[in-house]
């Protein structure tokens, strides 16, 4: 783990965890994927994995400051502070943003996914047999998982705390979006409304389903990455690569339902090529916000390089 001191050298940790929350608020974006690039994920994970009964035993033995340091807790306080940040005052942004500029937005997250692919991708130090099969399945699982038709789900708290497990293991995930997954689950828009109407039970339980599902996953990604680190990655690229379908920015509806509302609302989308848009594409101004979003990765990722360095 990196050697911090004073408050100050936890200011990028802050900033990165930002980005973490920025990229978790949309469905399709994956914020272990900044953690990823950007040089704390395996700091993340064994972070998080360190919160078991050894430390509770510290705690005992040792205190609450030794046991808050062997925990590298000030690391994780820096993160999870800048997620809730960035969650609390985009969530609103970015459903204005999908609502009324849904192009635009979908091609800078395209371009987000595509330069992440290519990023984690190049962390694989040897390419084998093994490497490229997984890679190949793992796009086929993110591939086969964006294609899954959402389904009516219970708003029953047990639910709620289901997802908040099941969402959290995606999060953390290089190439699996939370939020997609919430989407799959049918819980986004209930998740994301319960933030912005601060209905705190609904929000105190999603959370405890998160913290469930980060202590029991973590052990497991710990362990992926020390015994089998090229193969782990690879997988990662391949979720990347197999999600890049649902943040294709020009589709096609080819089936509504009527929602909780009496709504009629879209319900399956068919991805197209700009000129078969009905509308406006708005390809120039996409193409450019796409680039975007591709270079910001690759400069997230240089700093990402340098810090590990440092």
């Amino acid at each position: 783990m990196a050697i911090r001191k004073g408050w100050k050298s936890y200011l990028p940790v802050f900033f990165r965890g930002m980005g973490m929350g920025a990229a978790d608020v949309v469905p399709g974006v994956s914020g272990g994927t900044i953690a990823f690039i950007t040089g704390i994920y395996e700091e993340l994970i064994d972070t998080i994995k360190s919160f078991d009964l050894s430390l509770v035993n510290d705690l005992i033995k040792e205190g609450p400051k030794a046991a808050w340091k062997k925990s590298n807790a000030n690391f994780l306080l820096a993160l999870f502070a800048g997620i809730a940040v960035s969650v609390l005052s985009l969530v609103r942004v970015i459903h204005y943003l999908l609502d009324f500029h849904p192009i635009l937005i979908w091609s800078f997250f395209f371009g987000l996914i595509v330069a992440s692919a290519i990023a984690v991708g190049l962390k694989i130090k040897k390419w084998n047999a093994v490497a490229i099969i997984l890679l190949i399945a793992g796009g086929g699982i993110a591939y086969w998982i964006t294609q899954t038709t959402p389904s009516e789900t219970p708003n029953s708290l047990w639910f709620i705390f289901f997802s908040g497990c099941l969402a959290i293991c995606a999060m953390v995930l290089p190439g699996i979006s939370g939020s997609f997954i919430l989407l799959l689950l049918k819980k986004y828009n209930y998740i994301t409304e319960a933030v912005k109407n601060l209905d705190l039970i609904t929000i105190a339980v999603f959370m405890a389903g998160c913290v469930v599902g980060l202590l029991s996953f973590s052990k497991v990604l710990s362990w992926m990455f020390k015994k089998y680190h090229d193969a782990t990655i690879a997988l990662m690229t391949g979720f990347m690569i197999g999600s890049l379908g649902i943040v294709w920015p020009w589709k096609r509806v080819i089936e509504s339902r009527l929602n909780s509302h009496g709504e009629m609302v879209p319900f399956r989308y068919e991805s197209i090529l700009p000129q078969s848009y009905e509308g406006d594409s708005q390809w120039l101004f996409a193409g450019i916000l796409a680039l975007i979003g591709f270079a910001l990765i690759f400069i997230l990722d240089t700093m990402g390089n340098k810090a590990q360095k440092d």
